[in-house]
């Protein structure tokens, strides 16, 4: 999307509409959100949503929607006072298996153990700061599992 030609009309009409896409995605991420009611709110098709989301941000509506989701489960899971299924309901994830899939793709361990140690490395740290050190990684950046020992 970046180049020496100057932005056309349709470029920055497109643009507009992609933040648009993205504040709904930042604001009702617990809701039930798909690409195609996403693209009809902008009156794109699906797939031309999709590519010029990608173009836009580096990822998918979908991959950016559940990256909010996570973040959110994230707080939730930092303050103690639910169960993982509960925050996982909580921020519009259907099911748990994918919330917890998901969740530890981009964390790097599963809701329940971050859960238990959230507790620990978050301790006096305000909620801002706290969100940003435990920002989840996106695109599957997460370190894996440390060596095993036999």
């Amino acid at each position: 999307m970046t180049g020496s030609r100057p932005a056309t009309p349709q470029h920055l009409g497109d643009l507009a509409r992609l933040r648009r896409v993205r504040d709904r995605i930042d604001r009702e991420y617990a809701r039930p959100l798909d690409v195609e009611a996403l693209a009809r709110g902008v009156h794109m098709s699906a797939g031309h949503l999709s590519r010029r989301f990608r173009l836009a941000y580096g990822e998918s509506p979908y991959s950016y929607l559940m990256t909010r989701r996570i973040e959110r489960a994230m707080a939730l899971l930092r303050r103690g006072d639910l169960s993982v299924t509960e925050v996982c309901f909580a921020v519009g994830c259907s099911s748990l298996g994918t919330f917890s899939t998901r969740f530890t793709e981009l964390v790097g361990m599963p809701p329940s153990l971050y859960r238990r140690r959230a507790g620990d490395g978050a301790a006096g740290l305000p909620s801002c700061v706290a969100k940003q050190v435990a920002r989840p990684v996106r695109n599957r950046e997460a370190p894996g599992p440390g060596p095993r020992l036999a």
